[in-house]
């Protein structure tokens, strides 16, 4: 029987086909196989971890607040600028020589204290002139009178011509208008010899000398002598939005007294105390923003003119309204909402409606009950029906009382270490 010899040109395509389709059989499965490890390690990574929700897990430390009841008021905030109630700059009235400055730059004066002083000696003689002339127009007036009596007498008999008394009741009317002129030169002297004593118009703080003593000064120096400006009390020019404008309107209506108080540039340090006196009679068509006006009474001198602020307005005031902090607020897909505390050291998400706000308290309108306690720390993890345990306030600024909350809470569940 004669065995078939298989030509080896035709067996080594074969097995190189064969080879071939283990190859990619191989590659396949490694590629499938990295894929699934991937797809995997990824499900893993966006799994989340439970907090809380299972019944062995740990339970999470938590500070919580107790929702009460009190006063919350409805408040605005604006930037102002302080303006002083009044700046005077004091410029001489006469020429002259200045002879005697009397204060010191920095000075508290009040109204009438001798600021300086001109040489007041040419002014004095001016005055003696004036005087002198109306005592000798005075001394005419009086002897023409004197003629006119005795021509009226003589009149009466005939004695004289009536044109003689026409004439002396002329110079009478003259010399009456001589003493009249003369009088008025006698004020006007005495007015600008007093002018040489200059003093202040207005209570303030002097600001800094801008003239010094023996400059020839006139009255029309541009620069004054010195600044005076009132401190004690000042206002604060803040804008509002357009919106508030009636708001604040009624309430200025209605005879309130809207308190006002102004805050650094931080916003933190309070620097003083006062109330709203006016708004401004139009609105700005750039900003669409009103001007008002506060007073301060600034007796301990937190404010200086043209220094920046923010201004608390304070509107009005809620009465007797449930209150909670803002930090107790989350928002979420419910929307706004809190983190109740149960009974059962469980918490539970509770949508509520909030109110107006006042610094980091906030009114509640709906949702919550005077007495519930809500979770104003540690509510990063928490889930519905998260474990809790309650720590104190204290504890939340430190790091080593919150673990050791924790891990005290972790004991008391039997979630401790086991032995």
């Amino acid at each position: 029987m004669d065995q078939q010899v298989k030509d080896p040109s035709i067996v080594a395509p074969e097995q190189t086909r064969r080879s071939s389709r283990i190859g990619v059989i191989l590659t396949t499965l490694v590629v499938l196989s990295l894929l699934a490890g991937i797809v995997w390690w990824t499900r893993q990574q966006a799994a989340p971890q439970p907090a809380g929700g299972g019944r062995n897990a740990a339970p999470m430390s938590i500070v919580p607040a107790t929702i009460g009841k009190g006063d919350i008021g409805v408040t605005l905030n604006a930037l102002g600028t302080v303006t002083s109630l009044a700046t005077v700059t004091i410029k001489s009235q006469i020429s002259g020589y200045l002879q005697r400055i009397d204060f010191k730059e920095g000075d508290e004066v009040k109204k009438g204290d001798l600021i300086a002083q001109i040489d007041p000696r040419p002014y004095e003689a001016t005055l003696a002139q004036a005087r002198g002339q109306l005592a000798r127009d005075e001394a005419q007036l009086k002897g023409a009178q004197v003629d006119l009596a005795r021509y009226q007498n003589l009149a009466k008999q005939n004695a004289v011509p009536h044109q003689t008394l026409d004439t002396q009741i002329a110079l009478v009317a003259q010399n009456q208008g001589t003493v009249e002129a003369d009088r008025a030169s006698v004020q006007s002297a005495e007015v600008n010899l007093a002018y040489c004593r200059i003093v202040s118009p207005i209570n303030g703080r002097v600001g800094l000398r801008q003239v010094d003593l023996g400059n020839y000064v006139t009255a029309g120096d541009s620069t004054g002598l010195v600044v005076i400006t009132q401190l004690e009390p000042i206002s604060v020019l803040f804008t509002l939005p357009e919106d508030n404008l009636q708001a604040v309107a009624k309430r200025l209506r209605e005879g309130a007294v809207l308190p006002a108080t102004a805050y650094d540039r931080s916003g933190a340090n309070k620097l003083a105390e006062g109330s709203l006196q006016t708004f401004d009679s139009q609105i700005d068509p750039t900003t669409g923003t009103i001007k008002l006006r506060a007073q301060f009474e600034n007796d301990k001198r937190t404010l200086y003119p043209n220094q920046f602020v923010n201004i608390r307005l304070l509107l009005d005031t809620h009465k007797d309204v449930m209150t909670m902090p803002m930090a107790g607020v989350q928002r979420g897909v419910p929307g706004t909402f809190v983190y109740l505390v149960s009974a059962d050291s469980t918490v539970s998400v509770r949508p509520v409606k909030l109110g107006v706000t006042d610094g980091d308290r906030v009114e509640v309108m709906s949702g919550l009950e005077v007495g519930d306690r809500v979770v104003i720390d540690g509510a990063d993890k928490l889930r519905e029906g998260t474990k809790v345990i309650v720590r104190s306030a204290a504890d939340a600024t430190t790091p080593a009382g919150a673990a050791k909350g924790a891990a005290s809470g972790a004991a008391k569940h039997g979630d401790g270490p086991k032995q």
